[in-house]
């Protein structure tokens, strides 16, 4: 349904309707129990579909994330990526519950003497390539994390596009003691 309605009902109609802003919920990702319903991400098969725009607007999980929440009307900057955590030694990319992850990540690397960069894509179609180019031009290194799997996850997207973007200058200018090689996927 929608991917054979709701994302070609505005074509099909020759444009006289659309599904105007239909949200869908769904969960995603590793959560230990449900998992013929709950331990997926299906966002990169959503991705292929034209007429779609994937968004994860859920920072960490359901129940385990707790933030503070404006009480009036406000709006969020969607397609923009939103750079957590400021860093100068790697790029951190991910979406979804993988950010708790990083963030634990991002502490320990600290200890380490490593200074991370950490990105929330917040928005998959139409994803923001600028944010995170800039960031991997600066750092000269790139991680990214997602639950999906290899084939065909929307790490692979990123990846991409990220070589094509930056690949002389990352390999070119920088050098870092901890990080010998350069990450990229």
């Amino acid at each position: 349904m929608i991917v054979n309605e709701a994302a070609k009902f505005r074509y099909r109609s020759g444009n006289q309707f659309n599904c105007g802003g239909l949200t869908i919920r769904a969960p995603y990702g590793a959560v230990g129990h449900g998992g013929h319903y709950h331990s997926q991400s299906p966002e990169a098969f959503f991705c292929h579909v034209p007429g779609i725009k994937v968004y994860n607007l859920l920072f960490g999980f359901y129940r385990l994330a707790v933030e503070e929440v404006p009480e009036h009307d406000y709006m969020l900057p969607l397609s923009e990526a939103e750079v957590i955590r400021e860093g100068s030694d790697i790029t951190l990319v991910g979406w979804g519950a993988q950010l708790s992850v990083m963030v634990e990540a991002c502490v320990e690397a600290e200890k380490e003497g490593i200074s991370c960069e950490l990105i929330d894509l917040s928005t998959l179609i139409p994803w923001d390539k600028e944010t995170v180019e800039a960031s991997v031009s600066k750092t000269g290194r790139l991680l990214i994390s997602h639950e999906a799997p290899v084939t065909g996850g929307f790490g692979a997207e990123i990846s991409a596009s990220i070589v094509e973007r930056c690949f002389l200058r990352v390999i070119l200018q920088y050098s870092h003691p901890l990080f010998p090689f350069s990450v990229i996927g």
